[in-house]
């Protein structure tokens, strides 16, 4: 759908400001409390946590990471579950977002109606409120952004980084990789907010990340200092159709990605994850190993890149 109109009557110029965030208040429904903790006062006023608070932020963008030939509520829909993927890679839980937008007067009332369903019905599958936000103009283009807030996960466990992986660790990603943007995946997948949470129970996990611009990208970022990733190509779990390249390159693929020690049986660790999460994929994609001592087998990771902004 395409997402502009030179029809006045048709466009957010027709109600300005103060009647779009009225239709957005409506849009929404009751995926947005009433204020104060909800649309409606200059801040949202939430309830206090006793743990450690997360929070992220990401955009969608015209051009950029939609198109017309994806529908409005699948633009919602993705902004809010690449957020919801950024707490789940923490192991944590959402608690509440805010949406700014960046609007042509000429944007579709239509189109921004059904991308409201779309925040809509991602706030309520996983029971996270759209507490406010903000609108303004940007002549030619949409930029939508969604800030969430989010808290350590239940019993108030640990939160994963980044960091904390050592050679000898081993490599595990869930789902599949590739072709994200073919397949689309990139505007449908779930994130793996149970899985992350579960993850973060587990002791042997040492850190986590989810891979939103390709594995050849991302996985630097949990290779410990000293050491360097030797993946299999053969453990990678491709798409259907997918070859290592677009598996390792393609981005978008919102899976975990995380470290576990070197001493835990990957066998056991599998069927303990099968257990908790029978229809979700996990493989063991290969280990840190100390710089230098890469098996010739081995993928030559840095013959790889995946997504890089503003490159």
């Amino acid at each position: 759908m395409h997402p502009f109109t030179q029809r006045r009557s048709a466009s957010v110029a027709a109600l300005g400001e103060t009647g779009l965030i009225a239709s957005i208040r409506r849009w929404l429904g009751p995926a947005c409390p009433p204020a104060p903790a909800g649309i409606g006062d200059d801040c949202a006023v939430l309830p206090a946590v006793r743990g450690r608070q997360l929070l992220t932020v990401d955009p969608v963008i015209y051009g950029e990471h939609f198109d017309d030939t994806v529908p409005p509520r699948a633009v919602g829909g993705k902004l809010f579950r690449r957020n919801l993927s950024d707490i789940a890679a923490m192991g944590g839980r959402p608690r509440a977002a805010v949406v700014a937008l960046a609007l042509d007067p000429c944007v579709k009332l239509a189109w921004l109606e059904e991308f409201h369903r779309g925040l809509a019905a991602v706030s309520r599958r996983y029971d996270v409120p759209v507490v406010g936000g903000d609108v303004a103009r940007h002549d030619g283009g949409i930029v939508a952004t969604l800030t969430l807030l989010g808290e350590a996960g239940a019993g108030g466990v640990r939160v994963l980084t980044r960091t904390g992986a050592r050679a000898g660790d081993r490599i595990f990603v869930t789902g599949v990789l590739g072709g994200s943007l073919a397949s689309g995946h990139h505007c449908r997948f779930a994130p793996r907010l149970a899985e992350g949470a579960w993850l973060a129970r587990r002791p042997e996990v040492r850190a986590l990340l989810d891979v939103s611009d390709g594995l050849a990208k991302d996985l630097p970022a949990l290779t410990p200092p000293g050491a360097e990733p030797a993946v299999e190509a053969a453990a990678l779990p491709r798409r259907t159709g997918c070859d290592v390249h677009a598996a390792l390159c393609d981005g978008e693929d919102y899976e975990l990605l995380f470290a576990v020690t070197g001493g835990t049986e990957p066998e056991k660790f599998i069927r303990a994850w099968r257990r908790a999460f029978p229809r979700t994929r996990i493989s063991c994609i290969g280990r840190f190993v100390p710089r230098g001592t890469r098996p010739p087998e081995a993928l030559k990771m840095e013959d790889y890149r995946g997504y890089e902004h503003l490159r």
